[in-house]
């Protein structure tokens, strides 16, 4: 009997993958949209009922109530790392298998952080708009050799451990913070682990790789921001939520830190999906939509990179990810339990 799949959040690049590549053994139907409170009023009956897995990227919002529509569900699959926006004590309530993807997009992200790296160190962006411009002075684009600087790598799962191997083939000194060591690491990249305090202060760029937990949130603020290096960069692939975009803006104001990349943003949830937002407003929605702000004026400054949570999108890392979706929705389906979250 075939698997009825829904597949939400499907873009143009993961829609290519299915059709180059045949599913005989399931029955597949496609959304562009996020799963939450709202879109799920607008799914047929027949197809919510019949439903034995989903699939999810990463601004859908799995509920409870979400979860109540669904008569048939076995396995929620997430096409991405971070569980957050999956109510998992409903769930497990009603053994449903969670299963996602742990080393999401690792390679690409952490190439495109080197890419971030080399942008703001040798001021490229700014510098390619000053040619378009057809200004005839050129000047302040002197940059820096990465071999003479220090890379404070935050988080070395596969992604920061990536980061940290790529960093060493260009002969930059790598400190790392992390709860977990690891000892290929230090041995193979001499990678040094330190103290969060000592971390910050010696790092000339901070590259942000953690997954986020309550206790990351806002884990670089405005405290943590006048402690580290005097014009260090800041980059940050991971959770807009890990840092404070209010103290980042005053910290670049004010030259603390020399530039920063940034390919996440507040709340994408809400800046992006929301249905009647004037109804969903409460206090943290609009201590969001206040970070929001802040990430909006940063258009207008030379030294600060924002793009839209692209570091994972290339076709090998996007292909890759389908592929392993459906191995895992498989491999839970027939009680696998090796590949489950929940």
């Amino acid at each position: 009997m075939a698997v009825n799949l829904i597949m939400f959040e499907m873009k143009s690049a993961e829609r290519k993958y299915f059709e180059d590549n045949r599913f005989e053994d399931f029955n597949i139907t496609f959304y562009e949209e996020c799963l939450d409170d709202e879109f799920i009023k607008t799914i047929p009956q027949e197809i919510l009922e019949n439903a034995n897995a989903i699939s999810i990227f990463d601004n859908s919002s799995i509920t409870n109530e979400v979860l109540c529509c669904f008569k048939n569900l076995r396995v929620i699959s997430v096409r991405a790392a971070q569980l957050d926006n999956i109510c998992l004590t409903s769930c497990e309530d009603r053994n449903i298998a969670v299963v996602n993807i742990p080393d999401f997009g690792a390679q690409a992200i952490a190439e495109y952080t080197i890419g971030l790296i080399i942008n703001l160190v040798r001021h490229i962006i700014p510098a390619n708009n000053f040619v378009k411009s057809n200004n005839k002075y050129c000047g302040g684009f002197l940059g820096r050799d990465l071999n003479n600087l220090t890379l404070g790598v935050a988080g070395t799962d596969l992604t920061g451990a990536t980061v940290c191997k790529i960093a060493s083939a260009f002969g930059m000194k790598i400190a790392a913070y992390d709860k977990v060591k690891k000892q290929e690491l230090i041995e193979k990249y001499n990678v040094k682990y330190l103290p969060f305090d000592e971390f910050i202060s010696v790092a000339d760029i901070i590259s942000v790789h953690l997954e986020y937990a309550p206790e990351n949130y806002h884990l670089f603020n405005d405290e943590i921001f006048s402690k580290c290096k005097d014009g260090m960069y800041f980059i940050n692939t991971s959770k807009s939520e890990i840092a404070d975009i209010e103290a980042l803006q005053k910290h670049i104001d004010n030259g603390k830190i020399r530039g920063a990349a940034l390919d996440t943003s507040p709340c994408n949830s809400i800046c992006y999906n929301c249905i009647n937002l004037s109804q969903k407003l409460t206090p943290s929605h609009l201590d969001c939509l206040s970070q929001a702000e802040f990430t909006d004026k940063f258009k207008a400054y030379d030294n600060v990179i924002i793009t839209p949570c692209i570091a994972y999108a290339t076709e090998d890392a996007i292909d890759n990810n389908i592929k392993q979706t459906m191995i895992n929705i498989k491999k839970a389906l027939y009680g696998d339990k090796a590949c489950r979250i929940v």
